[in-house]
């Protein structure tokens, strides 16, 4: 991690809101799903926001979690290097990103590297994680190992079939949005320059 010293006044209070954001009950979760999907072979890490960033920063796990959501022989980071030198550590966490992105996470779900790297934001990383687990329980594809009951599915699609007639029939008729000209009528106005009585 960076060494940047205490921070004060409005950066504080920007961290501090940052940081409440982080949910306890949530990162176990997380950690079950990432044990679960990555194999057996995973060792848990201790509670606590610290220990989970540590447990993530490397990049591995995110690597080998987003390889085990694809077939074998499909997946999208084909070797993860076991190094310990920083660059090549926040290389992996991009890939992980990439990948994401690549497997439906939406831009906005995504976490930048710092937020994983130097722990500024753990919130955005536990919903990154959420965001792909959800996604994951929703493609139904037999690669999701784990809990289903963890993440909520995603809402799909619901595509509507209409005949030709019904589209002509919808083509003749005024949407009530656009307003309507019924009961309209020009009863009690007067014409311009006329004065009118006021009461």
């Amino acid at each position: 991690m960076a060494n940047r010293g205490p921070s004060y006044g409005l950066s504080r209070e920007v961290q501090e809101k940052i940081e409440q954001k982080y949910d306890p009950d949530l990162e176990q979760r997380l950690v079950d799903w990432i044990v679960a999907q990555c194999g057996g072979n995973l060792e848990k890490p201790q509670p606590g926001k610290q220990n989970f960033q540590t447990w993530l920063m490397d990049g591995t796990i995110l690597c080998r979690l987003i390889n085990s959501l694809y077939p074998r022989g499909k997946e999208p980071i084909k070797k993860i290097s076991e190094t310990q030198m920083a660059f090549k550590q926040m290389e992996k966490i991009s890939q992980f990103l990439q990948a994401a992105e690549a497997y439906g996470v939406t831009t906005t779900d995504i976490f930048q590297t710092v937020d994983l790297w130097e722990g500024k934001d753990m919130a955005a990383v536990q919903r990154t994680l959420m965001a792909l687990g959800s996604l994951a329980v929703t493609k139904d594809d037999g690669q999701y190992k784990g809990d289903r009951d963890w993440f909520h599915r995603k809402a799909q699609g619901y595509r509507r079939e209409f005949t030709e007639e019904q589209l002509r029939q919808g083509q003749s008729l005024i949407g009530l949005q656009m307003g309507s000209n019924r009961g309209a009528s020009q009863a009690g106005m007067t014409g311009y320059g006329m004065h009118r009585q006021i009461m």
